[in-house]
């Protein structure tokens, strides 16, 4: 379990801090959805997760030990999988062999597997390889680590349509109880259908951080409505199909959630998700 306790971090003394006293619990056995603006500070909180970045004040702990102490046991159990990143110019299997050796529960049965699922090659030369394919083989690589705390920047950013779908399904296959996966991203509809809870940080805050059946257990989800239907909506925006909007659920009638319905809604509106919102749930 990582466990975020009171951060504070701001880049320069005079600029509005980009935490300011965040705290967060990420549990085994779920996928989180760390959402947010450009520049909001995501990937600033994914570096802090595995200790290349140190706050001002506050703790990260993994297991109660300090992630800032880099120690080789707390090492071994997190993967970054970084928004920009290059690969050597090695094939994949000498990749394998000079990295796999930092995680003891890594599987290469797994890899290959993975591999497969994004109809990847055994190439010589990973460094000639496309942006998209690159994520691809990091990505089947952490997966295949088995740390127990897995983070990854942007995935999906150099993807096409038909990788994205893949990723879905890697994670989703690659998913255990013993298992976190926190994916940080500013292109929410990436992570429909994927995600077990969501996390929105907004004005140095975190601003939401529930899981997506208590979100739709208070809101209630509808698109192609006409505008009779969206009568006292929260949130509403037209298309040509209809309104789509967000509205009270005070049956608990389940709908499918919509994620970047749910961010514009938050980043619209922070008050009223604050409101919605107000008592904690572990």
């Amino acid at each position: 379990m990582l466990q975020i306790e009171n951060l504070e971090f701001s880049y320069h003394k005079k600029k509005a801090p980009i935490f300011n006293g965040i705290s967060l619990t990420i549990q085994p056995g779920s996928v989180y959805g760390l959402l947010g603006k450009n520049g909001i500070g995501k990937s600033t909180l994914l570096y802090m997760m595995c200790g290349l970045m140190f706050p001002h004040k506050g703790h990260i702990t993994l297991d109660g030990v300090e992630v800032r102490h880099r120690r080789p046991e707390t090492l071994e159990k997190i993967f970054l999988v970084p928004e920009e990143f290059d690969l050597p110019s090695i094939s994949v299997d000498a990749y394998v062999r000079r990295n796999s050796v930092f995680y003891p529960r890594f599987d290469r049965e797994q890899f290959d597997r993975y591999l497969a699922d994004f109809e990847l090659e055994n190439v010589k030369n990973l460094s000639k390889t496309s942006m998209g394919q690159k994520k691809k083989y990091l990505v089947s690589f952490a997966l295949a680590t088995n740390t127990p705390l897995l983070l990854m920047d942007e995935p999906t950013n150099g993807m096409d349509i038909p990788s994205k779908s893949q990723f879905r399904k890697v994670i989703a296959s690659g998913m255990n109880e013993q298992k976190s996966i926190v994916i940080s991203t500013h292109q929410v509809r990436d992570l429909e259908n994927m995600i077990d809870r969501i996390d929105i940080l907004e004005g140095g805050r975190l601003l939401l951080d529930r899981d997506t059946a208590d979100i739709t257990s208070h809101l209630r989800f509808v698109k192609g409505a006409g505008e009779a239907d969206i009568e006292g909506a929260l949130y509403s925006v037209s298309t040509i199909a209809g309104y789509s909007a967000i509205l009270p659920n005070p049956t608990g009638e389940e709908t499918p959630l919509d994620i970047e319905m749910l961010f514009n809604f938050a980043i619209e509106k922070p008050a009223e998700i604050e409101r919605i919102f107000a008592n904690p749930v572990k």
